[in-house]
């Protein structure tokens, strides 16, 4: 059992030593822990820091982006707005010339058909007078061969005209 106990002796080497020991921890090594321990503490508090400014950054820059990006779609749905009614413009100002050029040249045919129809149909009263005038020279020639036959037609004309 004298293992387990210990002598007078041993506490008293092991009390000076451990004294020794932590007087010259305390003096040359406590301290710089202390400071090293507190400059990591106030590396760590300024890093929490830094890091909370920077995501309120993040954030704040985040809100900017958003309100940029509804800026830039309303300004593009201004611009296809602007488009769109440009193009329907332009196809309504088209189409506005494509029906006024239409109704000029369907005028312009109807008036040339009117012409020729009017020049077809004096063509015909020509041919149709020519063609009278030679039946009635044909008939007038047959029918007036003699001179009594001519005088008849005379006095029937005569009677037929009405002086006023």
């Amino acid at each position: 059992m004298d293992l387990v106990t210990p002598q007078l002796g041993l506490i008293f080497w092991q009390t000076i030593t451990f004294l020794i020991v932590f007087i010259l921890l305390a003096k040359f090594a406590w301290n710089p822990i202390l400071s090293g321990l507190k400059e990591r503490e106030l590396t760590i508090e300024e890093s929490l820091e830094s890091a909370k400014k920077a995501k309120e950054e993040m954030s704040l820059l985040k809100s900017e982006n958003e309100k940029l990006l509804v800026e830039a779609r309303q300004e593009r749905d201004k611009i296809l707005k602007m488009a769109n009614e440009t193009a329907s413009q332009i196809v309504n100002k088209a189409k506005d010339e494509a029906q006024t050029e239409a109704n000029k040249q369907f005028e312009s045919a109807k008036a040339s058909i009117i012409n020729e129809k009017n020049a077809a149909l004096r063509e015909v009263e020509n041919i149709t007078a020519s063609l009278s005038l030679q039946i009635a020279e044909k008939i007038l020639k047959k029918e007036l061969t003699s001179d009594a036959s001519q005088l008849d037609l005379v006095k029937q004309y005569i009677k037929e005209t009405h002086l006023n």
